[in-house]
């Protein structure tokens, strides 16, 4: 019954979730340079800055779910902010179809800039 009501709750919080669910870090480093442009949203889920651009990229991944969008919580993974050489969160990295890191903004973003930002960078 436990197990049932336990996974029934995690259906519904699941379904209403309005923010992008985190990738670990060790997945998104294989998802870079596959070919296609990449964009990583680092942050954590306990800062305020970093929930509303998490609302605005889940909004932007049910619109277009092809995006190759992912959300690192270095909150829980300390080892990616430092690999990532992250100074503040949120901070948006963005990578071309080869890898490259093209450019990095740091700070929350409107949702217009956020659909700029993408458009740039064909994401």
């Amino acid at each position: 019954m436990f197990k049932f009501l336990l996974l029934t709750g995690l259906s519904i919080s699941f379904l209403f979730s309005n923010e992008l669910d985190p990738t670990p870090y060790a997945l998104v480093t294989k998802e870079i340079a596959k070919g296609k442009p990449v964009m990583i949203e680092v942050g954590s889920t306990s800062c305020y800055a970093c929930q509303e651009m998490g609302k605005l990229l889940y909004s932007r991944m049910q619109k277009k779910p092809e995006s190759r969008i992912f959300f690192v919580d270095v909150g829980k993974e300390r080892e990616a902010a430092k690999a990532l050489k992250i100074q503040m969160i949120p901070t948006q990295i963005f990578y071309d179809a080869q890898g490259k890191e093209v450019e990095r903004h740091i700070g929350g973003m409107s949702a217009e800039e956020l659909e700029a930002f993408l458009s740039k960078h064909g994401i």
